[in-house]
């Protein structure tokens, strides 16, 4: 299998190192602190990563995008791991759903946020659902050519300061599945939307998990994403490329984290030695580096998969997605041993990081869904 990259791949990612080291890192600090991004803020820098071409990257070259492959996506994803949730939000990863905007949506809906005008949120998870998808409740109703939505929505990236929010709701609740759901578009000055509150997280400072309602909230057919009763498809027909652009930011941040670590462990003296010439540490360095380049590896197969439109792209992307999330896990928790008490404190961005990569192992198909896909793979073949 070949694991190079294109010349083309690797000068974007050139490039996207170079917006987050200059752009993006000086931000960190005040975010973090503060556990807010200003909405100005926030806008201004989506619009330079329109300027510089990187905002809906992933997005197909139909409705907009840059038409990226998923190799690229995640090449993309090394360099944004490097950096907060909150700024790389602000680069343009946005929702894969957008690729079944319809041409006449396009102006009101879809150019806007490609312009990053508007904020585009993405709403599947509910109290009682989250990787349970027959378990969503939020439900439309067609009332006098209008659907009638009514539900709740939490742990929604965004929502605090969206304009649009894709929502997934029940329209056919006698249908099977994959044709139960639909996709609309919800304008958050909708009559019945309102915002209740963000939640106090871990980590992922600056970054809003919101929840929200909907309350006979009214939306015309224009307001469908896709078609009536393919909300599950819109759902699944990006979730491999996620998760793999997911994995790329796990080793970014493994990354970024084994560089602090060498580097100090160079510098550090203690009982009369460099700390990395001591073996405990150099035990921790030699398995971090192992596991990071097996998620690497892991990554790209995911990634090739994809590209190629590969039935087996689907538990590729779960192995990546897997692996990668508890690796990057484990690589924090030895950076925090080998700096000691000052990893432990917030005067450096290691625990920060530490707190962050938790969240990896939940979001996108938390680690236990995930090994059960890779399990019934392996039972069914």
């Amino acid at each position: 299998m070949n694991f190079s990259i294109p010349e083309d791949l690797q000068m974007i990612q050139n490039s996207v190192e170079s917006y987050v080291k200059k752009e993006l890192r000086p931000l960190e600090k005040k975010i973090e602190e503060s556990d807010h991004i200003a909405i100005d803020v926030d806008r201004m820098l989506r619009k330079k990563s329109v300027a510089l071409g990187f905002y809906g990257h992933n997005l197909p070259e139909k409705v907009g995008g840059a038409g990226l492959t998923t190799l690229g996506q995640a090449l993309i994803g090394i360099e944004l791991g490097k950096t907060t949730m909150a700024l790389a939000s602000t680069v343009g990863f946005l929702p894969g759903a957008l690729k079944f905007t319809k041409p006449e949506q396009f102006d009101w809906f879809l150019n806007p946020i490609l312009n990053a005008d508007k904020v585009v949120a993405y709403a599947v998870t509910e109290p009682d659902a989250g990787s349970d998808f027959g378990r969503v409740s939020t439900h439309a109703k067609k009332e006098k050519g209008l659907w009638c939505l009514n539900g709740t929505k939490q742990f929604i990236s965004n929502a605090e300061s969206a304009d649009f929010i894709l929502v997934i709701a029940v329209t056919d609740p006698s249908a099977s599945l994959k044709s139960r759901f639909t996709m609309f578009i919800v304008p958050t000055t909708t009559q019945g939307y309102s915002y209740v509150r963000s939640f106090k997280k871990m980590g992922w400072h600056g970054h809003p998990l919101g929840v929200f309602n909907l309350d006979n909230c009214l939306i015309s057919d224009d307001c469908i994403l896709g078609y009536e009763g393919g909300g599950f498809e819109a759902v699944m027909s990006t979730i491999n490329s996620t998760r793999v652009h997911l994995s790329g930011r796990y080793i970014g941040m493994a990354s970024e984290l084994m560089e602090m670590a060498l580097n100090y462990s160079n510098q550090r003296i203690t009982f009369g030695s460099a700390l990395n010439q001591h073996q405990a540490l150099q035990f921790m360095l030699a398995d971090s580096d192992v596991e990071k380049q097996a998620a690497a590896l892991l990554m790209y197969e995911a990634a090739l998969d994809a590209d190629a439109n590969n039935p087996k792209a689907r538990i590729s992307a779960a192995r990546s997605k897997l692996y990668g999330s508890e690796m990057v896990g484990r690589v924090a928790d030895r950076v925090v041993q080998i700096f000691g008490g000052s990893g432990y404190v917030a005067d450096l961005p290691i625990e920060r990081m530490y707190r962050d990569a938790r969240a990896f192992r939940i979001g996108e198909g938390t680690s236990e869904i995930l090994r059960i896909q890779i399990a019934r793979n392996l039972i069914s073949t």
